[in-house]
């Protein structure tokens, strides 16, 4: 990430206010360029959100409005290909979780029973369709790309795998963040986030008709869920449609601000600072369109799903706890982990 010419000040604002949740606005330049106060500042209110919400804008990341456009334009056209050339990239198992995803496979919940999950993606499947990209590398797990069609395939394929390196920079520079708002020293979380064992994932919610939420108060585009791995940067378009549950119960809607990522915490992060950090449920919903069409309108959105890397062992954080008894979770290996959450998805 570029250097900025002047040191930053801390800068945190309100980005929602509802039902007593709160999700700030966090400008990241000031953790990325500013002085020692300002870092501190900017890390301690980053891990008051995620202590208390599990959510925050950020905005100023060092990831340019212009590449983000790009990457949006770039998932349009991937999405818009035939059926056939998109099937051909299937998504296969939980252990590579690689590759495209048809309308309906896929149910997100906050259930672990596969029963419950089969009979949700029976009667309410989720109203998308994703295409996911790991790291490269992996032996014999291969990303599923779309450069063997034409030269937009290749363009796509270039410019998605520069993208994935950029978000993983960032990944390291937020686990940083929390590191020092948690009182470590920053690099505390560095040899955890080496290789980049994360996921990419690029979601299209087609438009649907309004009487299909009218006539089932259960439908929804994503299902209700907390997200499985350490961090999430998820970057939205201006339809929105992303709702929060609050501590009251509600669903509250996370609407989208310009130029910001919406970051949250997922389960293996809670699970890792023994549930001082909080994995919220979340969803997506019909979105706030107010027209004569009988349609809501597509949406897109892109989702980088931060896990420590897969040869990790992860247990309750230092600081969290004071005797053995106090941790809540047993350690576990992170790849074992998200290969055992993802199992049951599908």
């Amino acid at each position: 990430m570029a250097a900025s010419g002047s040191k930053k000040e801390a800068s945190i604002s309100t980005g929602v206010d509802q039902d007593d949740l709160t999700i700030p606005v966090i400008d990241f330049s000031a953790f990325l360029y500013g002085g020692e106060e300002a870092k501190k500042t900017t890390a301690s209110a980053m891990l008051h959100a995620f202590r208390t919400s599990g959510f925050l804008y950020l905005s100023n990341s060092g990831i340019p409005p212009s590449t983000v456009s790009t990457i949006f334009n770039q998932s349009a056209k991937f999405f818009s290909r035939p059926t056939e050339q998109k099937d051909s990239l299937g998504w296969d198992r939980p252990e590579s979780n690689r590759g495209y995803v048809t309308f309906g496979r896929e149910k997100v919940t906050d259930s672990a029973d596969p029963e419950e999950i089969r009979r949700l993606r029976e009667t309410n499947p989720d109203y998308k369709e994703t295409m996911e990209i790991g790291r490269e590398g992996v032996e014999g797990m291969p990303n599923q790309w779309p450069d063997k069609f034409d030269e937009e395939g290749k363009e796509f394929t270039s410019i998605m795998k520069t993208f994935f390196d950029t978000c993983k920079d960032l990944h390291v520079e937020v686990m940083r963040a929390i590191a020092l708002g948690l009182g470590y020293a920053d690099s505390f979380f560095d040899e955890y986030t080496v290789v980049g064992d994360n996921t990419l994932r690029l979601l299209h919610y087609p438009p649907v008709l309004k009487s299909v939420f009218a006539e089932n108060p259960n439908a929804v585009r994503a299902g209700p869920h907390s997200d499985y791995g350490s961090i999430t940067l998820l970057f939205q378009d201006d339809i929105g449609g992303l709702e929060v549950k609050s501590p009251k119960g509600t669903w509250v809607r996370a609407t989208p601000i310009k130029d910001t990522i919406v970051i949250n915490a997922g389960d293996l992060l809670a699970r890792w600072s023994n549930d001082t950090i909080k994995s919220t449920n979340h969803r997506v919903v019909q979105p706030p369109y107010e027209s004569d069409s009988d349609m809501y309108p597509r949406r897109y959105s892109v989702a980088y799903f931060c896990n420590p890397d897969f040869d990790k062992f992860i247990e309750a954080l230092p600081g969290t706890y004071k005797a053995e008894t106090d941790k809540k979770y047993k350690g576990i290996n992170s790849g074992e982990y998200l290969a055992m959450r993802l199992a049951a998805t599908y």
